[in-house]
C-alpha cells in the first residue's frame, strides 16, 4: 500500500515537473517582455526621460501636470469616451441582429458564405481597411459622396471636418468590428434549446416576444463578454486614427492611445507617456470592475 502511494506521488511529481518544463519558456517570455515591461513603465512614469539621456526621477510631477496643466488630456479623454459610448451599443445591437438573421437551421452553402463575408472585415488588417475607407470618405471622388450626389445631396468633407471625422471613424469601425462579435452571438444562439421557442409559440408568443423573453435572457453571458471586449477595444482605438486622421482635424479624433503615441514617439517624453498609460490603465480597470459588479448584482436578484 505504501509503495503504491509512493509510486503515485512520484508519478504526479514527475508530471508536474514535466508540465512546468513546457510552461517555462512562456513564463520566461512573459516575465521579460510583459511583466518586466509593465514594472519598468511604472518606474518611468515617475521620471523625466527622452530615450537618449538617463531617466531623471521627478516623483509625482508627471501625474500632477497631467491633471492640472495638460489641456489636451481632458479633450482627448472626451474623444475616447465618445468612441466608447457610440461604438459599444451600436456594434452590440448590429452584431446581434446579424447573428439572428443568419442563424438558420439549414446547413446550406449560402449561409456559410454569408458568415464568411460578414466575418472577413474583422480579420482584415486595420491598416488596409483604413486605406480603403479613406477613399470611400473622399469628399470629391469617394463612394459615399458620389452616391449622395445621385440624389442631389452634397456630401460632407468627412475626415477633414471636426463635426464629421468622429462619426466617419465610428462608421468604419462598426463595419469592421461587427462580424467578429456576430460570430460570438451566433455561437450563443446555437446553444439555446429549440424547445423553448416551440413552447413559447404554443403559448401564443410572437417572434418579438420570443426574442425579448427567451433570446435576450439566454444570451446574457455572451452579451456580458461582448460588452467587456467592446469596451476595451473601443478604448484602444489607434490604427484607424493613425492612418485616417492622424488625430485631426483640430484634435477632434485624437484619443488617449494616440496621445500616448504622440508623447512617446514624436515628442520623446517617455516618462510623461508612461504616466498617461498608467492613468489610462486605471480608468479601464475601474470601468471593468464596475461592469463585473453590475453583472454580479444582476445575477443576485
Amino acid at each position: 500500500m505504501i509503495r503504491t502511494t509512493r509510486k503515485k506521488y512520484s508519478l504526479k511529481a514527475k508530471e508536474a515537473r514535466l508540465g512546468w518544463l513546457f510552461v517555462l519558456p512562456a513564463l520566461i517570455g512573459f516575465s521579460i517582455f510583459t511583466f518586466g515591461a509593465i514594472i519598468r513603465s511604472l518606474y518611468y512614469s515617475f521620471t523625466d526621460w527622452d530615450l537618449l539621456t538617463k531617466p531623471k526621477f521627478v516623483g509625482l510631477k508627471n501625474y500632477i501636470d497631467i491633471f492640472t496643466n495638460d489641456k489636451y488630456f481632458y479633450q482627448y479623454m472626451g474623444n475616447t469616451l465618445f468612441f466608447v459610448i457610440t461604438l459599444v451599443p451600436i456594434v452590440l445591437v448590429f452584431s446581434l441582429l446579424l447573428a439572428v438573421l443568419i442563424n438558420k437551421k439549414s446547413k446550406g452553402l449560402s449561409s456559410k458564405i454569408y458568415r464568411v463575408i460578414l466575418f472577413l472585415p474583422s480579420i482584415t488588417s486595420t491598416i488596409a481597411v483604413s486605406m480603403v475607407w479613406m477613399w470611400i470618405f473622399n469628399p470629391n471622388m469617394g463612394l459615399i459622396n458620389n452616391i449622395l450626389g445621385l440624389f442631389g445631396l452634397k456630401g460632407p468633407n468627412w475626415l477633414n471636418d471636426p463635426s464629421w471625422a468622429k462619426p466617419a471613424l465610428v462608421i468604419m469601425r462598426v463595419w469592421q468590428m461587427s462580424g467578429y462579435y456576430m460570430i460570438m452571438f451566433l455561437t450563443g444562439l446555437q446553444t439555446i434549446p429549440g424547445g423553448l421557442y416551440e413552447a413559447a409559440k404554443i403559448d401564443g408568443a410572437n417572434k418579438a416576444q420570443s426574442f425579448f423573453r427567451i433570446t435576450i435572457p439566454m444570451l446574457a453571458n455572451t452579451t456580458f463578454a461582448v460588452v467587456i471586449m467592446l469596451v476595451v477595444e473601443a478604448f484602444n482605438m489607434f490604427e484607424s486614427i493613425f492612418i485616417m486622421t492622424s488625430g485631426g482635424p483640430l484634435g477632434s479624433t485624437s484619443t488617449m492611445m494616440y496621445y500616448i503615441y504622440e508623447k512617446s514617439f514624436i515628442e520623446y517624453k517617455m516618462g510623461y507617456a508612461s504616466a498617461l498609460s498608467w492613468i489610462f490603465f486605471i480608468i479601464i480597470f475601474i470601468i471593468t470592475l464596475i461592469q463585473y459588479k453590475f453583472r454580479n448584482e444582476r445575477e443576485g436578484e
